[in-house]
């Protein structure tokens, strides 16, 4: 039992690796969801990190958050902890998805490796809620609760029949509710009835309890994960805060979600359940519907983003990236358009988005993975023409910031300066080019952009080439670790 005055250490885990595909076309796989603002005024990942931080208490320390993503979006996650002024314990890099129940896994595997049993709350990255007071209150009490072995989920009270969620049953068992049952996600006439009901809940996906209860709960019910993700977390490399388990060890991991390994298999067992009921205005704007159903409206039950006009329409979407978007005589409508590709669906079919961008992936369109502007660790580019033999970008470097040294097999570069100060590496020569300065890189020279300023470098990009896919790269040296 925990003594009263015996301080808890709570160890924030983010479960960061999630692809969000049904909000294409403003998601997608190399910059998801989390990462993207949706609502407010910070991503969806820097709104976990803050809520997470807001649990400190006098009974309660918090440890640095302990983030599990993918390898693609590292550089997101450190530069959205800094914006948000936070920074992570450790970054547990997966090198493939092997779903929740391994992720997790490597989050307690972490938090054990001090010597401490953290209490784990953790959480996925994509989610919203717009009473922060109440989560964080509820979330103190799951800790306390979750201190003592009970392992806590938080459940959200359904206010509309919702067949996007899996479902929980509880029963109210002395000051808590006992976990009867986990459903998955329903029709919509099962859905109706489950909200008529009144014991259900939706399944909210956090998860407090103690690290060493996670661990004998997998050993318990899946020895066979916890052995493989055992495996690949002693074959780890630690590179400053990411850390990366073995790859082939991961991979041979199976995959299986918490609920499948774990949670679904506790009712009735030596491990106790309880739920919480969180009333915080959650939402997991896992759809475009979610995303209209927390937006504000106007008196047609219209939301509009960005450059929108919307006439004689009701209950409609709009959400406009790059120009101006104009819709009439729609109803129930979702519109959104990004500088490469725009949807167009019924609100209620939001769901199905998942098909559209499965149809990229077999085709091999980069739209399914990436936006037109680019986000790396350095800056981004953005792609704004392209022809036979020919792109142009527009490229954004961080003050102190630098590119790799690399060299192209088959396409030269002009470089022209917009603003800021670049340092040209061309060959054997390094110069300063100023505004409207530029320089030319042939074909096979090796080459290196850098900005020693104190202010963000912005240059024109003209290749030209037989091929200009961003493959053509031989890196020689980069600050970034990549190959």
């Amino acid at each position: 039992m925990t003594q009263l005055n015996e301080s808890i250490l709570v160890q924030p885990v983010i479960m960061a690796g999630g692809s969000g595909t049904r909000l294409w076309p403003l998601s997608r796989a190399r910059y998801p969801k989390q990462f993207l603002i949706l609502s407010g005024n910070t991503s969806l990942f820097q709104q976990a990190a803050t809520r997470l931080a807001a649990l400190a208490a006098g009974d309660l320390a918090l440890a640095k958050p302990l983030i599990v993503g993918n390898e693609e979006h590292r550089f997101l996650v450190l530069d959205q902890l800094q914006e948000s002024g936070q920074e992570p314990s450790a970054v547990l890099l997966e090198p493939v998805g092997r779903n929740t129940a391994p992720a997790l896994t490597l989050a307690a595997l972490q938090a054990l490796e001090g010597g401490q049993d953290p209490v784990l709350v953790v959480t996925p990255a994509d989610q919203t809620v717009t009473r922060p007071e109440a989560f964080t209150t509820s979330l103190q009490q799951a800790v306390r609760l979750a201190a003592d072995g009970t392992i806590v989920i938080l459940g959200i009270k359904p206010d509309r029949a919702e067949t996007g969620f899996g479902y929980i049953r509880s029963h109210l068992d002395g000051a808590s509710l006992a976990v009867e049952q986990f459903v998955e996600k329903p029709d919509a006439a099962t859905a109706e009835r489950y909200v008529a009901d009144g014991n259900y809940c939706w399944n909210s996906g956090m998860f407090v309890l103690r690290a060493s209860r996670w661990i004998e709960a997998l050993q318990r019910f899946r020895p066979d994960i916890l052995a493989a993700t055992r495996a690949a977390f002693e074959a780890r490399k630690i590179d400053a805060k990411f850390i990366r388990p073995g790859k082939a060890e991961f991979a041979a991991i199976p995959s299986e979600s918490v609920d499948y390994a774990v949670m679904e298999r506790c009712p009735g067992s030596e491990f106790p359940l309880r739920m919480l009921a969180l009333d915080a205005g959650w939402s997991d704007l896992g759809a475009w519907d979610a995303v209209w159903q927390v937006s504000d409206k106007d008196a047609e039950g219209n939301a509009c983003v960005g450059d929108a006009m919307i006439s004689d329409s009701k209950n409609t979407l709009v959400h406009a990236s790059s120009r101006l978007v104009s819709v009439v005589g729609l109803q129930d409508v979702v519109v959104v358009e990004t500088a490469d590709a725009v949807l167009v669906s019924d609100r209620a079919r939001s769901q199905d988005v998942k098909h559209i961008v499965a149809r990229l992936d077999a085709a091999g369109r980069e739209e399914q993975s990436l936006h037109r502007k680019v986000h790396r660790p350095w800056g981004w580019y953005d792609s704004i023409d392209s022809g036979a033999r020919f792109q142009v970008k527009r490229i954004m470097v961080k003050p102190g910031a630098t590119l790799s040294l690399q060299m192209h097999h088959h396409r030269a570069e002009h470089w022209v300066v917009v603003s800021g100060t670049a340092e040209v590496t061309n060959g054997d020569k390094v110069q300063l080019l100023s505004e409207n300065q530029s320089t030319y890189i042939p074909l096979g020279q090796t080459h290196r952009l850098a900005n020693p300023g104190k202010v963000p470098l912005e240059i024109i990009e003209v290749q030209s080439g037989a091929y200009l896919g961003e493959d053509d790269i031989v890196r020689f040296d980069d600050s970034y670790g990549r190959q």
